[in-house]
């Protein structure tokens, strides 16, 4: 009998360049998806865990509000943003006559969603050739090492970076981005002590020269109430200006997410001084205050460029909207 060969039906792998960077990719979000939501733990359990009890009920009445009322508080979302999700919610359940608890906790979902989409702007690095980025906050607030990582971030990327180490108050603060530096095969600009305004007006001055794509300058750490000190830091902008009249490009406020709602007073405070652009929020995985964000969606609306949520060098990203609410309600 003639024999023959039965042709397999099963898909060829795509092994192109292309698919192995799809691939790759989608690796990797689903490895920084999982990575919040183990750094949002604390604050799930402060706030998702809660909410279970309460959805259970099955039905949105002011016994269920009240409840969760004080629920989205204690997370430090804050009044005003509690009371327009909680109206939203009100709104929601009326019209859709919301009768299951997954259907409730999908609604307030959605309105969170909702209410911290506007923050999710993207860093667009593509407008100037150096990107000037200042980089501020108060001592404590991972205001360095975020500066590290996002050196990596932006060096992986493809673009050259240059830091200037204009923090002259802290010789820790040198000494760390210049380990940053070495790390990351960054120069750093720095001076043993001097000027902030200084050393940072070298460092542009520095990257023109040399074609880098993005600088990185770090600047003092020091308290809103301390207002010479923040009339210095007003200063540094000004220098930045006179080196390029266009800087600076982006300015970063570092904010420690264990503050709570003592951060909006930091970017009101900051914002005033040197007219903040975008926020960094830190140490998301150290506290159960992750509702902050709503918190600053709704009362001091700045666009949220990058999150961190452990220590690790890629545990700073952009900031998400979709996978932050997931993260807090799965």
């Amino acid at each position: 009998m003639f024999g023959f060969t039965r042709k397999s039906t099963a898909p060829t792998p795509d092994t192109s360049a292309a698919a192995v960077v799809e691939t790759a990719d989608a690796v990797a979000a689903a490895s920084w998806r999982q990575r919040l939501k183990t750094g949002l733990s604390r604050t799930r359990a402060q706030f998702g865990g809660k909410l279970k009890s309460l959805f259970s009920r099955g039905k949105v009445d002011d016994e269920l509000l009240e409840d969760l009322e004080a629920v989205l508080l204690t997370s430090d979302v804050g009044l005003d943003a509690t009371q327009h999700l909680l109206y939203q919610l009100k709104m929601r359940a009326k019209r859709d006559k919301l009768a299951t608890p997954e259907a409730i906790q999908q609604a307030l979902s959605d309105v969170m969603f909702e209410l911290l989409r506007p923050l999710e702007e993207p860093l667009d690095l593509a407008s100037h050739r150096p990107f000037i980025i200042m980089i501020a906050g108060v001592n404590g607030a991972g205001k360095t090492t975020s500066i590290g990582k996002l050196a990596k971030h932006f060096q992986a990327q493809g673009l050259s970076v240059l830091l200037a180490a204009g923090d002259t108050f802290r010789a820790a603060a040198r000494e760390q981005l210049q380990t940053w530096g070495e790390r990351n095969n960054v120069t750093v600009i720095s001076q043993q002590s001097g000027d902030s305004a200084a050393v940072i007006f070298d460092a542009i001055a520095a990257a023109k020269a040399r074609g880098i794509d993005v600088v990185l300058a770090d600047t003092a750490g020091r308290l809103p109430t301390q207002l010479h000190l923040m009339d210095e830091i007003a200063k540094v902008r000004r220098v930045i200006q006179k080196a390029d009249p266009s800087g600076p490009h982006e300015t970063l406020l570092v904010l420690d997410a264990t503050f709570g709602q003592n951060a909006l007073q930091q970017v009101m405070a900051f914002d005033k001084a040197i007219k903040v652009s975008g926020l960094v929020l830190t140490k998301l995985d150290g506290s159960a205050k992750g509702g902050v964000v709503a918190a600053i969606a709704r009362q001091c609306p700045k666009p949220v460029r990058f999150i961190g949520v452990g220590e690790g060098i890629d545990d700073l990203r952009p900031f998400h909207a979709r996978d932050f609410v997931d993260a807090l309600f799965e």
